[in-house]
């Protein structure tokens, strides 16, 4: 895949993911496959994107009004020092796709919004059950090179522990803090980053600043997502063929 049109495409998907609150690794990463990026490659560079695409849209989201620290740090307490871990972890390039394939399958889920309507009633988060699904997330959100929002958003709109903005807001600082300590842990695994993985395209962060500016602030642009979610359905089926 040419550079050009991958750096717009990245930019559309910094766009969508940022409209749920999302930092746009799963997309990244999908791209970045078809383009047959080397994997050596694709984790520190998803990883960038999303801590810059995530930041903005906490920011847009927390100016907003929609964060609830309460939500957010039982399940961060854990998360954090699990991704650093998870991203000391080097995978099988096979089980690296099964695994990143499966990952995007909840992203489809997410944007063609499968988990975008809560219950009116809204619950308290039990502590230990936060604290057990942070760690599980951020392990392999370390070890896949995301944030792990895309994982955790389904949890807290399932369980009605938040509605869609806040369940945006949370999601967002989750992915931030994460691909923070994912950066950490593939520096201190030996891992050097390269001067084009930390490239940002000016669409990249136009589309984070757009995308999450329409999700806290007007309607979501439902047939965007759907449209990306397609992409990445034939990217997580294409990973999956032998």
């Amino acid at each position: 895949m040419d550079p050009i049109p991958l750096t717009a495409l990245i930019g559309l998907v910094a766009f969508a993911y940022a409209m749920v609150g999302h930092g746009g690794a799963s997309g990244y990463l999908a791209l970045m496959a078809l383009a047959g990026t080397a994997i050596a490659v694709m984790r520190p560079t998803a990883l960038i994107l999303n801590l810059f695409v995530s930041a903005i849209a906490f920011a847009q989201y927390a100016r907003a009004g929609h964060f609830r620290g309460r939500t957010f740090w039982p399940f961060a307490v854990l998360s954090v020092p699990m991704a650093w871990v998870g991203a000391q972890l080097v995978l099988d390039p096979a089980i690296y796709k099964r695994v990143l394939a499966f990952c995007l399958l909840f992203a489809v889920a997410r944007l063609f919004g499968f988990f975008g309507r809560s219950a009116d009633a809204q619950r308290s988060v039990p502590l230990f059950a936060a604290l057990g699904i942070g760690a599980v997330l951020g392990l392999v959100s370390g070890m896949i090179g995301i944030g792990g929002g895309i994982l955790l958003s389904p949890i807290l709109m399932l369980c009605c522990w938040a509605d869609a903005k806040t369940t945006a807001a949370t999601s967002a600082l989750f992915i931030l803090v994460n691909s923070a300590a994912g950066i950490m842990g593939v520096l201190s695994s030996g891992e050097v980053l390269r001067s084009g993985d930390a490239s940002l395209d000016p669409r990249c962060i136009g589309g984070g600043l757009l995308g999450s500016w329409i999700g806290a602030s007007r309607l979501p642009e439902l047939r965007l997502r759907q449209a990306l979610g397609l992409v990445l359905l034939f990217a997580s089926v294409k990973l999956m063929l032998p």
